[in-house]
């Protein structure tokens, strides 16, 4: 008498979960019509935009670099694929949609962290994590146009956690127009325009931070 046995079907693997498929300059674009005055533009940065907002970073030396207000991550790109195995790259954006879009595009970079989280809580959330300095922060809010009450608490923050030779780094989307805003926070700021970046835009590297308010009159 020969005895049959039924095999169980496998059960499926768990599928992943359904990956963005609007473009980022779509997904910019649609946030910065309904959130503009919290978003700096209404395209994702160029890459010449992103190249320049890195320049001059010790990559050997940095052991922990901050970006605040990746969108869909242009400059989050750059410090991949640039930050040695030994750094640690904090990425803090507030917006949902952003940091999905932020970790599809980065799953295996595991030196790399994306906080969904206020960056006026930048010195709280690198405690959290052990950290008390980074060596650069770059910075992707449109911090002239943010409420003065927020501005101040992002500064304030930013300073708790930057070293003497740190940079605070800025891009913006109207060269040259705040250059007297940051001077009123920094003792020091350099600014270097990039021309093929649409629309036109460039880059502030600020350095000794002041603790003086800026002048609301120069905020956009």
């Amino acid at each position: 008498m020969s005895q049959t046995t039924t095999t169980a079907p496998k059960s499926a693997a768990p599928s992943a979960p359904p990956k963005s498929i609007s473009p980022d300059w779509l997904l910019m674009l649609s946030k910065f019509i309904r959130h503009g005055s919290t978003i700096a533009s209404f395209v994702p940065s160029s890459r010449f935009l992103s190249k320049a907002l890195i320049h001059g970073i010790d990559w050997e030396k940095s052991q922990c670099l901050v970006e605040l207000g990746a969108g869909t991550g242009p400059i989050t790109k750059q410090l991949v694929k640039h930050a040695k195995s030994h750094t640690k790259l904090i990425v803090i954006e507030q917006d949902p949609d952003f940091c999905k879009r932020l970790r599809e595009k980065f799953p295996h970079a595991t030196n790399l962290e994306i906080v969904e989280g206020d960056a006026g809580k930048l010195d709280q959330i690198l405690a959290q994590r052990g950290i008390t300095m980074c060596d650069h922060i770059l910075s992707g809010l449109p911090t002239p146009s943010l409420p003065v009450s927020l501005r101040e608490q992002i500064m304030a923050a930013c300073q708790k956690v930057l070293p003497e030779h740190g940079l605070f780094r800025q891009l913006t989307n109207m060269p040259w127009v705040y250059f007297g805003f940051y001077k009123n926070y920094f003792e020091k700021v350099n600014f270097r325009v990039v021309p093929l970046n649409f629309p036109p835009a460039g880059v502030y590297y600020c350095k000794g931070y002041k603790g003086i308010k800026a002048d609301e009159n120069n905020a956009a």
